[in-house]
């Protein structure tokens, strides 16, 4: 059971960087929203993963409440980009 969780965490650090660098080399705008969202969906996935390594449910939580402030910040700059603000 150790070796899948290890495996995740490698899968989610790989992940985190492709996204990091499309979000620092992104040649629009549009592309650096989206890996901003990538970044916050990963980085809550491994939240609930350390959550259940550590047994803590308070991970939990704070997984859920970064996922909808993530979620809402990429909404305002999507509006932004959009001009609709």
């Amino acid at each position: 059971m150790i070796y899948i969780i290890y495996i995740s965490f490698s899968f989610m650090i790989v992940g985190l960087l492709l996204a990091a660098i499309r979000f620092i080399k992104g040649p629009t705008a549009g592309d650096r929203t989206v890996a901003l969202d990538t970044l916050t969906t990963i980085l809550v996935a491994g939240l609930v993963l350390l959550g259940y390594v550590f047994g803590r449910y308070i991970y939990l939580d704070v997984a859920l409440v970064y996922g909808v402030l993530g979620f809402i910040g990429v909404i305002v700059i999507a509006r932004y980009l959009e001009g609709a603000l």
